[in-house]
């Protein structure tokens, strides 16, 4: 990759899809399944206290954004794991250059309502 794409892929993260089942006793249960394990690029989202008052962006959510290769195959139902994060991703994805690259924004899975 080159140009304004040029990424330092460094960190590698799980990107993890949910896959409704049966669970044998007729209700439907997330069942989430790893789909890819790429290296990828990991930049922390550090707004300045204008942008979170004017944004409502919460800094204890941990956003930021993730650069990889390029994908076709996510979507913004999906999951991210770095080390022991669990992230949802909350922007994107987004093409960068010409099929180069991916990018997403994520944060903080919420373990409390529907995150």
């Amino acid at each position: 990759m080159t140009g304004v794409v040029a990424l330092k892929l460094n960190t590698r993260i799980e990107i993890w899809s949910n896959t409704p089942a049966p669970d044998g006793k007729g209700h439907v249960v997330n069942h989430w399944l790893r789909v890819a394990a790429p290296w990828a690029e990991v930049i922390d989202i550090l707004p300045s206290r204008s942008e979170r008052v004017a944004e409502a962006i919460d800094i204890s959510a941990r956003p930021c954004r993730i650069r990889m290769r390029y994908r076709e195959d996510i979507d913004a139902s999906m999951r991210v794991k770095i080390g022991g994060r669990l992230l949802k991703i909350i922007a994107g994805p987004a093409e960068l250059g010409r099929r180069q690259g991916t990018e997403i924004v994520a944060e903080e899975l919420s373990t409390m309502g529907a995150g």
